[in-house]
C-alpha cells in the first residue's frame, strides 16, 4: 500500500501525512528542531498550550526562513482553558507569533482547573464554544478538531456537534492501533492523527521481533517502518517527535510496505498490547477508551 503525501480534510485543506511532534521537546531545542526539520522538507507542525512551547516553536518557524502559507501548525486548547476558549485561542496566537492556526484541537475531553477535575464543566460546552469561536473568526482558525476521542465520546459529540470535527489525533502503534477509532473517523470523514508511532518515549517497539524482520527487508531503521504503518493507513496521518536533527531527516524517510507486512505489524497488540497515554491524570476516569474499563 503506498503512502500518502498528504491527506484532505472535511474543509477541502490538504494536510501533509508527515508532520513534527513536539510533546516534551524542551525550549532551547525545539526551536532548533522546528527549523531544521521545515529546512529539510517538513511542513507540518505539531504542538499545544499544555506543552508550554508555542512561543519556541513560533520563534523555529521563523528561524527557518519557509514561508507561514507554506506550513500546516496545530495547537490545542489545554484542559484549564475550557472555561476561556476564545482567550486561548488569543494567547496561542500570540505565543506561536502567527495570525492563523490550520488546526485547533480540544487536547482532551477533559475539563480541569487548578485543582483537578472540573466537573462542573461539560466538554461538550466546550465543543460548542470552539465552533463558536471559528465561526467568527474564519481568518484566525483554518478547521477545528478533537484529541485523545474514544468511539464513544465522538458518538456523543457527532449528536451534539454543528461543526464535525477536520481530525482526532490519538495515540496509534502497533502495540494500541486504535482501530475501532480509525473507522469510526473514516465513515465521517475525519482525518486520524497518529501520535506516539513509535509506541513510548523508550521506543520500545524498535526492539520487536517483527517490527526488525520488515525493517531488514526494506532495508531501513525500525523506526521508518513504525511511522511509515501510520502513513500507509487511508486518511492517517503521523507526527513522530525528536530534537535530534539526524532523526528527524531519518524519520521522513517513508515506505510504501506490503499489505501482508501491514497486517504482521497490527498484529503485534493481539499478544502485546500497551496503551502509553492513559487519561486517569485528568480526573476523569477512562474516557471511553475500551481497554481501560
Amino acid at each position: 500500500m503506498p503512502v500518502s503525501k498528504s491527506v484532505k480534510l472535511n474543509t477541502g485543506a490538504e494536510m501533509p501525512t508527515l508532520g513534527l511532534g513536539t510533546w516534551r521537546s524542551q525550549p532551547g531545542a525545539v526551536e532548533k528542531a522546528v527549523a531544521h526539520a521545515l529546512r529539510s522538507g517538513y511542513r507540518h507542525i505539531d504542538t499545544a498550550t499544555a506543552y508550554a512551547n508555542e512561543k519556541e516553536v513560533g520563534l523555529g518557524i521563523k528561524d527557518s526562513g519557509v514561508p507561514r502559507e507554506e506550513i500546516f501548525l496545530t495547537t490545542k486548547l489545554s484542559n484549564v482553558d475550557q472555561r476561556d476558549v476564545e482567550g486561548a485561542l488569543k494567547r496561542s496566537l500570540e505565543q506561536l507569533d502567527t495570525p492563523c492556526l490550520d488546526l485547533w484541537l480540544m487536547h482532551w475531553p477533559c475539563p480541569m482547573n487548578a485543582s483537578g477535575a472540573d466537573k462542573e464543566r461539560n466538554w461538550l460546552d466546550t465543543w460548542k464554544d470552539i465552533e463558536r469561536v471559528y465561526k467568527a473568526h474564519p481568518d484566525k482558525v483554518k478547521a477545528i478538531g478533537v484529541s485523545n476521542f474514544s468511539v464513544s465520546y465522538l458518538k456523543r459529540l457527532l449528536e451534539a456537534a454543528s461543526v464535525v470535527p477536520a481530525v482526532n489525533q490519538i495515540e496509534s502503534h502497533p502495540a494500541c492501533m486504535q482501530e475501532d477509532i480509525v473507522q469510526e473517523c473514516r465513515k465521517h470523514g475525519i482525518v486520524v492523527t497518529a501520535y506516539s508511532p513509535l509506541g513510548s518515549d523508550n521506543a520500545p517497539l524498535l526492539a520487536n521481533p517483527v517490527v526488525e524482520k520488515i525493517a531488514k527487508k526494506y532495508d531501513v531503521p525500525p523506526a521508518n517502518i513504525l511511522i511509515s504503518l501510520q502513513a500507509n493507513r487511508p486518511g492517517v496521518n503521523v507526527i513522530p517527535k525528536s530534537v535530534t536533527p539526524s532523526r528527524i531527516d531519518q524519520n521522513a524517510k517513508l515506505v510504501d510496505l506490503a499489505d501482508e507486512d501491514v497486517k504482521e505489524l497490527t498484529e503485534i497488540e493481539k499478544t502485546n498490547h500497551n496503551r502509553v497515554c492513559k487519561p486517569y491524570w485528568t480526573g476523569w476516569g477512562n474516557i471511553g477508551f475500551p481497554d481501560l474499563d
